[in-house]
């Protein structure tokens, strides 16, 4: 598949299929993560894989399953978004983030080796291997969309990360940068659309 195909194919889904993800496909799907640009040219990535429904649901029990359609437009309206495709883009989202994770056909946990403080970063410097992982997972994304799988990331929160190391047991020295669910999309999934950006509205020549 051209390169471009791809880019254009990758969209966020939340709604899956049941069918499981071959382990080969997978494999080629994050090799393909291993072929972004790395700071330190090492890519101490790592992927923790989970498949089993028991698992999945002992790792995201931290995830806000009571959330509503109701929940999701009071929050949307408190955050002051007046935008209609942003609205709706949350409005799709908010409601599903605990299933999404539970009902993909995989849920990878990215893992990356950081050396010093993520949250009280000494400079920008100090957040390149936060800047490569995300350079994997967009990889991943990429590679997913040409094998006809689609995922959706979810950031964990401050709690929801320290569950996550204690739970699968990640060395001290990785963070994990969000939850990756990856699947087969559902037939019926809802397409929503990006608000619409002309590209050169946003080109800047020489200075801003």
């Amino acid at each position: 598949m051209d390169i471009y195909e791809a880019i254009y194919l990758r969209r966020t889904v939340r709604v899956f299929q049941t069918k499981k993800i071959e382990m080969e496909t997978l494999k080629k799907i994050l090799n393909a993560g291993l072929q972004a640009p790395t700071n330190d040219h090492m890519r101490y990535w790592d992927f923790i894989i989970l498949q089993d429904q028991a698992s999945k649901i002992n790792l995201i029990g931290s995830v806000g399953q009571n959330r509503t359609s109701e929940n999701a437009l009071d929050l949307v309206d408190a955050w002051g978004l007046v935008d209609t495709y942003q609205r709706e883009m949350y409005l799709e989202a908010i409601s599903k983030q605990y299933q999404m994770l539970l009902n993909s056909g995989c849920l990878i946990i990215p893992c990356f080796r950081q050396k010093h403080s993520l949250l009280k970063p000494e400079n920008l410097s100090s957040l390149n291997g936060l800047a490569s992982i995300w350079c994997c997972i967009e990889n991943i994304l990429l590679a997913a969309a040409a094998e006809g799988i689609y995922g959706v990331t979810r950031i964990p929160s401050g709690e929801d990360s320290l569950h996550l190391k204690n739970v699968l047991k990640i060395p001290s020295d990785y963070e994990v940068p969000c939850y990756l669910a990856l699947g087969y999309p559902e037939e019926e999934v809802r397409k929503l659309q990006q608000h619409p950006i002309n590209i050169e509205d946003r080109m800047h020549f020489d200075k801003w």
